[in-house]
């Protein structure tokens, strides 16, 4: 930060970084950071100053989603960058005058004095026109007398201390009614005592209710003043700091178009349900399921509205070489590495050789994990582990070598699966590697990824476990499964 300032987050507090200022972020073993964007031309009124901030635990997966949004072609429907400020707020309680925005009325308001005694309390009422203070009040607070105070704004601005609030008070209440707020909270905003205040005060002024001014007035709206997106930034930070379940933004549905991409992606469903469609077949995802969608085929995904999705990596076609569309589950324990995984991926916060095609061996051994689960498992405590950890090596050369497993552990595996640990273990080899092979995978993938350093030895062992060979097997066998 400039002048070597720092700052140190804990779990569940973030920072504002406004545009222009030097910085570097850096993360402690075992922590998590999640970056987001705010383009500058769609925050207007985001803190000029480095701020700290504190989100609860229920809107956490509201700024995940936020992040999703900036990194990959996803689009969710009435979202714009700029809807992070609504969790970030007004941290400094809004701007010390309201900046208009070229839609606001100005002449609607009424003028400012210039004076110096009119002028100061003009400022604070125009920062909150609720204030009920009066004219001694007033002048206590700025240190003049109540004469003074009168006869300044009668000269700067030919209306009368109580007429001048009065006119600002209807400025403020027609943007909260331009904006679709209600009558009963457009005056409560305003600072008329009641909602029948606010309409005797319409009815004078111009002749109308302030039912039949919003109604005109929504017709021809554009965006919301500064003062109402102010309003609603304090509002929801207000709701934020409280975790108020009833008031948390719901996430939206999130989808991407139909393309046709030049990489592989794969995506993970974070939260809810999710589906994607692959040249015309649909797969549904459950929570925790991670998707490839292949290079080259046309394909859309999306997730359902509570749902959350995940890219965690895009790959080169020549990266891997599964052409067909394939599914894995990862378990709970997993969110906060593949989240890791993701951030490392697509942003700049990621460690010294940091290599993003590692997550294709984490994908690619929950894919042997699933498919072993069709070769007999044995039941027995310590067998079991063993064979999961057999699963978990599988594509280095430890699968392949001898395993110092004890004599219990044998017979278990012979009594429980009807195989010796040798043999289970190359039929779950084999069994892996005739998946991969139907999923449209190559022999010298396959052969890899089961731990063989020579194709031809694996092309011996397929062909002497399957009774054909791998390439046979892929052309032929594979498409009558």
């Amino acid at each position: 930060m400039p002048d070597g300032e720092q700052h140190r987050l804990d779990e569940g507090t973030g920072i504002w970084l406004p545009a222009g200022h030097d910085h570097e972020l850096w993360t402690e073993p075992g922590s998590l950071a999640i970056p987001a964007w705010v383009p500058t031309h769609e925050s207007p009124q985001a803190p000029s100053q480095v701020t700290r901030f504190t989100v609860a635990a229920g809107w956490r997966d509201w700024l995940i989603h936020h992040f999703v949004l900036g990194i990959g072609p996803m689009t969710s429907s009435g979202y714009t960058p700029g809807r992070l400020l609504d969790v970030l707020g007004a941290s400094t309680g809004g701007p010390a005058r309201p900046q208009m925005s070229p839609v606001d009325d100005v002449s609607a308001y009424p003028p400012m004095p210039q004076s110096v005694a009119a002028g100061a309390v003009a400022q604070h009422l125009l920062r909150n026109p609720t204030f009920e203070h009066t004219v001694d009040e007033w002048a206590s607070t700025v240190a003049s007398s109540p004469r003074t105070i009168r006869r300044e704004f009668l000269r700067d601005t030919d209306l009368t201390f109580a007429q001048w609030r009065t006119r600002l008070r209807l400025a403020v209440a027609r943007e909260f009614l331009t904006a679709g707020y209600d009558v009963e909270h457009a005056a409560a905003h305003a600072g008329f005592g009641s909602r029948s205040g606010l309409t005797r005060a319409f009815r004078e002024h111009y002749n109308t209710t302030p039912r039949e001014f919003a109604h005109q007035a929504r017709r021809t709206a554009g965006p919301p003043s500064a003062r109402v997106t102010s309003m609603r930034q304090i509002s929801t930070l207000l709701r934020v700091m409280d975790d108020d379940p009833e008031s948390r933004p719901e996430l939206p549905a999130t989808y991407t178009t139909p393309r046709v991409n030049d990489f592989h992606v794969l995506a993970w469903t974070y939260r809810g349900e999710a589906w994607a469609r692959v040249s015309g077949a649909t797969h549904i995802r459950k929570r925790g399921d991670a998707i490839w969608l292949p290079a080259g085929l046309k394909n859309e995904t999306g997730w359902q509205t509570g749902s959350l999705g995940v890219p965690i990596g895009d790959f080169r076609p020549e990266d891997a070489h599964f052409p067909q569309p394939l599914r894995a589950h990862f378990a709970h324990a997993w969110d906060t590495y593949l989240l890791y995984c993701s951030v490392s991926a697509y942003t700049g916060l990621r460690p010294e050789n940091y290599d993003p095609k590692h997550i294709l061996d984490i994908f690619g051994t929950q894919l042997a994990a699933e498919r072993a689960r069709t070769v007999p498992m044995p039941k027995d405590v310590h067998a079991r582990k063993v064979a999961a950890e057999f699963i978990r090596r599988l594509g280095s050369t430890n699968a392949i070598k001898n395993w110092d497993v004890s004599r219990e552990v044998h017979d278990a595996f012979r009594r429980e699966t009807g195989m010796t640990f040798a043999s289970w273990r190359h039929a779950t080899r084999m069994r892996i590697a005739r998946d991969m092979l139907r999923e449209g995978a190559k022999p010298s993938s396959a052969a890899r990824r089961i731990g063989y350093s020579q194709l031809s030895n694996f092309s011996r062992d397929f062909s002497r476990f399957h009774g054909t060979s791998p390439r046979h097997y892929q052309s032929h066998e594979g498409e009558r499964e």
